[in-house]
């Protein structure tokens, strides 16, 4: 029991601690080009919405390069009608996010941009984002990542209970580890890497989490992500339980795949001294928060006084890591109701055991998450 839990008590209790203190936010004066690219699939119903919003928050219509990955609907088209560049890929060999995203480096690089940016067709820039990053990079930047929260209403209890995740996952932790003056993480949508970055460390992560791939490759290399707290980009959360059981388990199952990759290497860097390094660590062996509560529930049963102890202080760590993301939320109760589908969640959890584990052995090619009616 203490095994498997302790690095994700340890996370919970030090990140959720540090979250409740607002980082400092790197402010610049630099003029900086700042490029985005929209890796789409199948995107024509969302990516028009999402070009908009990219206009809007301050970004040139050339500087907005839509590449349409293996496309067969009117993803082009909707993408050009909305005022960016609509740039095809079509190649069968080369399936999957990174290869979108290697490719559109590749084009924004070579149109002179000074930092690029990366947001999912599927999702929404709000005004600040641009400038945000902006001012990040031109205070000397490696990387930043925004906040990455579920657009819309909640209408359902599992839409619900991820909104609450994604908020534990991609605001607490990415704000507690800038706090403590660590790099925020890569999650997929709302990050921009610096030409330097992806110069000195080109995007070639191709797994079915690249971004985490990536972000463990900058931090081993002495670069840092900062977090833009004060910017998010909104993206769609499955409203079916066959679309969220297909992220979910791509997600557990590709992590499981980089701690076969990443653990050992990563642990041999922090015996050497590189103790910063052993954060990201901590994250790459933590149980999801789904698996490590039976755990420490269990711990709870044998008449033992530090078993107890030590389960109630991880149970404990656990709702300071809920109450805190929260309130990060700005609608604390509405989150809180969500915690009423968790035995639901559990059962579905363990249901997708099979596709997590044929994920973590490299046995599920990237599938796209069908979108919501």
């Amino acid at each position: 029991m203490l095994a498997p839990t302790l690095p994700l008590v340890l996370e919970l209790l030090v990140l959720s601690l540090a979250a409740i203190i607002k980082p400092a936010s790197p402010r610049g004066t630099a003029n900086i080009d700042l490029a985005v690219i929209v890796p789409a699939h199948n995107e024509e119903k969302l990516v028009g919405a999402c070009v908009r919003s990219i206009l809007a928050a301050g970004v040139p219509a050339d500087r907005i390069f839509v590449i349409a990955h293996n496309c067969k609907d009117t993803t082009v088209q909707r993408a050009a009608e909305a005022g960016a560049v609509s740039l095809p890929l079509n190649d069968d060999g080369a399936r999957g996010k990174g290869a979108a995203l290697f490719y559109g480096f590749d084009i924004a690089l070579s149109h002179g941009a000074d930092a690029v940016m990366v947001i999912d067709a599927d999702s929404e820039a709000t005004l600040a984002l641009i400038a945000e990053a902006r001012a990040a990079f031109s205070a000397g930047a490696d990387a930043v990542q925004a906040r990455y929260i579920a657009a819309g209403a909640q209408n359902t209890e599992r839409q619900r209970l991820m909104a609450l995740a994604l908020y534990g996952f991609n605001v607490l932790r990415p704000r507690g580890r800038a706090t403590l003056g660590l790099s925020s993480g890569i999650f997929g949508n709302g990050f921009a890497l610096s030409r330097a970055t992806l110069e000195a460390i080109p995007y070639t992560s191709h797994s079915l989490v690249e971004d985490l791939e990536y972000h463990l490759e900058l931090v081993r290399r002495g670069r840092k992500v900062t977090f833009l707290d004060a910017a998010n980009v909104f993206g769609e959360v499955p409203d079916n339980s066959a679309a969220a059981g297909t992220q979910r388990a791509r997600w557990e199952g590709g992590r499981a795949a980089m701690r076969k990759q990443f653990a050992g290497p990563l642990l041999q860097e922090v015996l050497r001294g590189r103790i910063r390094l052993l954060e990201p660590l901590l994250d790459l062996i933590a149980l999801p928060v789904g698996s490590g509560v039976p755990l420490l529930l269990l711990g709870l049963l044998p008449p033992i006084a530090w078993t107890r102890t030590y389960a109630a202080t991880g149970l404990l760590a656990l709702v300071l890591y809920v109450a805190v993301s929260a309130v990060l939320s700005g609608q604390p109760l509405a989150m809180l109701r969500a915690l009423l589908s968790v035995p639901k969640y559990l059962v579905f959890k363990l249901l997708l055991r099979k596709q997590t584990k044929a994920a973590a052995e490299g046995n599920a090619g990237w599938v796209r998450t069908e979108r919501n009616d």
